[in-house]
Formats: C-alpha cells, structure tokens, sequence
C-alpha cells in the first residue's frame, strides 16, 4: 500500500488492532530518513492540543517555549519546503482524538505551505466520526484512505519466516504443524501472530529444545488470556 503525497492534505488508515497499522507507521517514519521527505510523529493523542504541539516540535527537533510552537512550527513547514522537502505528519490512535483537538491542528494546517499530508491511523471508528455532520469540515480534507484488514495465511506464513531470517533464523524453527497452529489461531491478525511467535519460542527454550513443535504452542494457547483471540486483540498489547 502506498500512502499519496497529495499536498496539504489529510489521509486516513483505519482497521482492526493488531492489523498492522503501527507496522505502517513504523515504516512511514523510517520513510522520513529520504532526503525529500520529513516525517513527524505523534502518539500521544489524548493530549491537549498544546500538549500535541510540544510531540510535533520534539519530533521536529525544535526547541521553543510553548507560547511560540504554532509560529514555530510554521516556520519549520516552510523551512523544509525551501529545502524541497515533503513533510508527513503521523497521528497514531487518532480515534482517540478529540474532534476539536483536530479542528485546531487542522486551522494550524491551513498556515503550513501546501507540500504536507496529514496522516491518521485509527481504528475503525474513526471513520464514522469523521462522517458526522458536524465534522465534515474535517472528512472534506481527506485526500486518500485505505481500511486495512486481516491478513491471509500466506502473508502470515511469510511474515513469520521474514522475521525469523532478520534474525538469522532457519524457517525450520517452527515445525510444520506448529506453524499451521500459529496461523490458524491467529485469525488474520498479525500482532496476535507475532505474540504467539514469541512466546511458543519462550517455552521452547523453556524446555530446552531446539525446535517449536505443537505442544509448545498449544501450552502457550490453554493460558486463560489466550483462550479468547477476541478479548486478546482488544488488549492491543504493545
């Protein structure tokens, strides 16, 4: 997926937790290190506005008293312009952000050169409470949005031996059917694979064997918060 460089505009990537949304992210400010782009970004979204200023300006490397950071940052946007420069501004959980919290951020955005995209990642919800009347001042800003969903087995199963070869890994780490259960319970969901990766690896070593096999994985499934994969998405375990 590709996010659009359309210019002084809003972009929005919604899905379930454990989708992949912060993966995107992740790879988004690691996108920033090109020399045509400059990526901001801001995690802590049930902030006060001012407070979410103070995350744009240290992920900017600014260094201003407070009264200051609206000019500041402005100054910054232009900045990076001039040194042709894209930049991208990251709101991660923005479904937790207070609506009048995005309006003042998005009358900030009106002051910024149009070489911007700002880009939201929530859960679904977000979605319908930009489609509400009273913000469709704000929907009308969205450039480009995409809805992430479950992943299939075989981007599981390439996921899983991605990550074992960054390692250094052999794929035979996990036998077979283990893989096949780590997958199968997943249901889609890459961080519930991810964790069930980690922790059917921890009781392998745990019993001091080479090799994660079924039963290293079904002990880590009988645990009571693995039992519901539901519940256990919901926890968006970090």
């Amino acid at each position: 997926m590709k996010i659009h460089s359309q210019h002084g505009g809003f972009s929005a990537i919604v899905g379930e937790p454990g989708v992949g949304k912060s993966v995107l992210r992740e790879h988004l400010e690691i996108f920033g290190e090109e020399r045509e782009n400059v990526v901001a970004s801001v995690s802590r979204t049930m902030h006060t506005y001012w407070n979410m200023l103070n995350q744009l300006a240290i992920s900017l490397k600014l260094d201003v008293k407070t009264a200051k950071l609206e000019q500041a940052l402005i100054e910054a946007a232009y900045k990076h312009v001039k040194n042709n420069k894209t930049l991208f501004v990251l709101i991660d959980e923005a479904h937790l952000l207070d609506m009048t919290t995005l309006r003042k951020l998005r009358l900030l955005f009106d002051k910024f050169p149009k070489k911007y995209n700002l880009v939201l990642f929530g859960q679904i919800e977000l979605m319908h409470y930009l489609s509400m009347t009273i913000n469709e001042d704000l929907k009308n800003r969205i450039t480009y949005s995409k809805h992430i969903v479950r992943l299939n087995d075989d981007d599981l199963s390439g996921y899983i031996t991605q990550e074992l070869e960054a390692v250094r890994l052999g794929v035979n780490v996990f036998d077979e059917a283990a893989t096949e259960l780590i997958i199968r319970s997943s249901q889609g969901n890459l961080r519930l694979c991810r964790n069930l990766c980690y922790a059917s690896l921890a009781t392998c070593c745990q019993h001091q064997k080479r090799v994660v096999l079924i039963s290293h994985v079904n002990e880590v499934l009988i645990q009571p918060h693995w039992r519901s994969h539901d519940e256990l998405i919901k926890q968006q375990v970090a």
